[in-house]
């Protein structure tokens, strides 16, 4: 068990490295952020503007296939509001019962790429459709991986090719008695969640 701890230590270590190296490409491209708004010196706006492909030159080389596919795509946004909606009524009503901590929203859908001045409209739309997507696509998991720690945290025998959050504190596939003596204790605990 202390090599497991020592590798999701080694982890987080490196989680914060990428960090670290995130905010030195902010600086990198000149840009800040202020709460929820990004901006760009002014110099840099302006090359920008002049790097957009305009809307007719990007329709117009655009591939066929593309065009004739972007409606499959955006047909998705139908199931992904309505996954949006529910699972979120879930998370107000049933985490509040089981005393799970609330995954917050906006710590995953991020929805900012659309600001960017050297898209398009149409690359915009797009951009603000993967986001939300993907961002939507995270939230559930970590709903689902919360969730799961409360009612059947046990690994799987078989390997997954995905493991969640808060896969690495649930019980060996096997371990009954770790299983029957802990459960009650795991299911209360979030202490490493931070706010």
């Amino acid at each position: 068990m202390n090599k497991l701890q020592n590798l999701i230590q080694e982890i987080k270590q490196l989680e914060d490295q990428l960090l670290e190296e995130i905010q030195r490409k902010q600086d990198a491209f000149v840009y800040k952020i202020k709460g929820k708004k990004v901006t760009f010196e002014e110099a840099t706006r302006k090359y920008h503007k002049g790097m957009a492909t305009g809307l007719v030159a990007y329709i117009f080389h655009a591939s066929f296939l593309n065009i004739l596919t972007a409606p499959f795509i955006w047909l998705c946004i139908v199931p992904a509001v309505l996954m949006d909606a529910v699972v979120s009524l879930y998370q107000f009503v049933c985490f509040r019962v089981y005393g799970i901590p609330k995954v917050k929203r906006s710590d995953y859908i991020v929805v900012d790429r659309h600001n960017l001045s050297y898209l398009n409209l149409i690359e915009k739309m797009n951009c603000m459709f993967c986001g939300y997507f993907n961002g939507l696509i995270a939230y559930v998991q970590e709903i689902g991986a919360r969730t799961e720690q409360h009612w059947c945290p046990i690994k799987h025998a078989r390997k997954v090719s995905y493991i969640h959050t808060r896969y690495h504190r649930f019980f060996e596939y096997g371990d009954a008695r770790s299983y029957r003596d802990e459960l009650k204790k795991l299911k209360k605990d979030y202490s490493d969640l931070q706010d």
